[in-house]
């Protein structure tokens, strides 16, 4: 008997005891010792196996990406032929997560067609668990392991009767399904290549220790998307910890554009756990159709920054690509070093292709006089090559603070090229009215305030995109009305990272 047919059996009757309930993994080990030997010289062996199986492993077609039409039978070598498995190609493994309705959701063959699209050769494999994640959310959470014990199984089976590389083998878990994937990677005899977290499911999972959750461990590189975390709705409808060699969290990992974030609030306050299916599907599949816009617009991909946290990329500060501080989202993401975990950080648009232009801009303001009670309200338009991006708003996380330089992030959504002007204006604000916004903005322009040393220095832009530095001076500066633009273009100047001992103010008056 080999190897892999007696841990296959041992997986079958696990997964027999989740599917009647039975809670503890001893007795049935015990059962398993003991009584092994008269099961295995029965000839139904294999008719034993199916009927206990929790997991189908469904090779599905290019042509028809919704429709199971061939189910691989581990232990049946003969099914490898009749689905046509290729065994020389990569594999994906979609892994689906917890389910009401006890059906697969709309995203699942759009997510098989795209993983077709881009590797035309694959054996894309959806594993159907839903006997088991069918079920009240604590239940179908502790399920996952037995799932992916089974799939472990799976994948031992294929290695050995193919000859399979794991490194070929990539499996893609949502929700539950992560976890389902990061247990079938540790009971698996060698590692597989890789496994890909789409907002690994929160709840039973947050803070549990690495052997209990998809984490690092489970296969030579684990990455992970986080878009519904417990910032969002004070649970962990996704989980929020970094459990990959790369976690990204586009837009915080919290509140995903185009997505009625009020709505869900709505929906779960009157209604419970029961209207979260509902009301959390846009934010928490937003992973899922990250990754499928990464395998369908590959030159268009998103990028992300790594970055201690969300707040500090909010300021624009972690736009470097040295020393492989960025990095592509979803489907081309490199490879880190195994010693080391990253977080990365992104914006992106509401909808496909999800990829935004991230900048940041640095501005020194420059004063002797006390401008602490001033709280303005900002709007900038870059003009570039391709395309202007109008009216961003600069979103302040801090009153402004004279002799301190500020940093801001901006996102375009679409490409404006090499930028080459910005034009600024300032909006009206509650506790400063038109004719005060004149006098203090007219000296922050000209660098004149009745006798007061104020001016602005120059201001510093860096596209993350394309990683240029750029420095820019005021046009004119006998600008003074505020409620004009004010036009800065492009000078001569150096992208400073570190500040001198001694530095010369540029007064907005010698432009």
């Amino acid at each position: 008997m080999r190897g892999w047919q007696v841990r296959f059996l041992f997986c079958a009757l696990l997964s027999a005891a989740v599917r009647d309930g039975a809670a503890l993994e001893e007795e049935l080990a015990d059962s398993i010792l003991g009584n092994f030997l008269d099961p295995l010289k029965d000839s139904s062996d294999h008719q034993r196996v199916r009927d206990a199986a929790v997991a189908k492993f469904s090779l599905r077609e290019p042509s028809r990406p919704d429709d199971d039409l061939c189910y691989i039978i581990p232990g049946e070598a003969e099914s490898l032929a009749a689905c046509t498995f290729n065994s020389t190609a990569k594999t994906f493994m979609v892994i689906h997560g917890w389910t009401l309705s006890g059906m697969f959701e709309s995203w699942m063959p759009t997510l098989v067609s795209a993983l077709y699209k881009r590797e035309q050769t694959a054996n894309v494999i959806v594993v159907d668990w839903l006997s088991s994640a069918q079920n009240h959310y604590v239940i179908a959470a502790q399920n996952t392991k037995a799932v992916g014990q089974e799939v472990a199984c799976f994948i031992d089976w294929i290695e050995e009767t193919t000859n399979m590389p794991l490194d070929n083998i990539h499996l893609i878990g949502y929700s539950l399904g992560a976890h389902v994937a990061g247990f079938a990677g540790s009971h698996a005899t060698n590692k597989v290549g890789r496994i890909t977290g789409l907002d690994p499911a929160g709840p039973d999972f947050e803070g549990e220790h690495a052997h209990r959750r998809l984490s690092p461990d489970d296969a030579h590189f684990v990455d992970v998307l986080h878009t519904f975390t417990r910032g969002s709705l004070g649970l962990s409808i996704g989980i929020e910890q970094p459990i990959g060699h790369v976690d990204i969290y586009p837009n915080g990992g919290s509140f995903q554009p185009g997505c009625n974030l009020r709505g869900a609030l709505e929906k779960i306050a009157n209604f419970g756990m029961f209207a979260i299916t509902d009301a959390v599907k846009c934010e928490h599949e937003r992973s899922i159709h990250l990754f499928i816009d990464s395998l369908l617009n590959e030159r268009e991909a998103a990028r992300a920054y790594r970055c201690g946290s969300s707040d500090t990329f909010d300021r624009g500060m972690c736009l470097s690509c040295r020393k492989s501080r960025c990095n592509t989202v979803g489907y081309d993401m490199s490879k880190v070093p195994r010693a080391r975990r990253v977080q990365m950080y992104t914006k992106t648009r509401a909808s496909m292709p999800f990829r935004v232009y991230h900048y940041q801009m640095k501005i020194h303001f420059s004063s002797t006089v006390n401008t602490s009670e001033m709280e303005p309200s900002l709007t900038v338009s870059l003009l570039g090559t391709k395309g202007d991006a109008e009216n961003l708003e600069l979103k302040l996380k801090e009153k402004p603070v004279m002799n301190k330089t500020h940093s801001f992030l901006l996102v375009t959504e679409k490409d404006i090229g090499d930028l080459v002007m910005l034009k600024f204006k300032w909006k009206e604000t509650n506790s400063w009215s038109a004719s005060s916004l004149l006098k203090m903005v007219s000296s922050w322009w000209s660098g004149d305030s009745d006798g007061a040393d104020m001016g602005v220095h120059k201001i510093r832009i860096r596209a993350g995109e394309t990683q240029q530095k750029m420095v820019f001076c005021v046009k004119d500066p006998d600008t003074q009305d505020p409620t004009q633009e004010v036009t800065f273009v492009k000078c001569k100047g150096t992208w400073r990272t570190k500040p001198k001992r001694i530095t010369s103010r540029v007064s907005l008056k010698s432009y």
